[in-house]
């Protein structure tokens, strides 16, 4: 799977982390729903921290679409509660 951290890059992420990244960002729809902005906070910084961690960072020239994009990792609650409810960002 390919996950774009808006205003970083594109990092290949294993589908044997996907459970990780669907259980994080059902945390993340369930911080912005309760606008507990210090949750959302320290949610998405686990999310974001594990696709940079675990995830193949792909070359700029490489024009592979996502399958996810996230937002910025300064994002606002206020923004994030837009892109993060439902389902979140990653259906399933």
């Amino acid at each position: 799977m390919i996950v774009r951290i808006a205003t970083e890059g594109q990092y290949e992420v294993s589908d044997d982390d996907l459970d990780e990244l669907n259980r994080l960002d059902n945390a993340a729809v369930d911080a912005c729903d309760a606008g507990d902005d210090a949750e959302f906070r320290r949610v998405f910084g686990e999310l974001v921290a594990l696709v940079r961690g675990k995830g193949r960072a792909l070359a700029d020239e490489d024009l592979t679409g996502s399958d996810i994009i996230l937002p910025p990792p300064d994002v606002s609650l206020a923004q994030a509660s837009e892109a993060f409810h439902g389902e979140g960002l990653i259906p399933g």
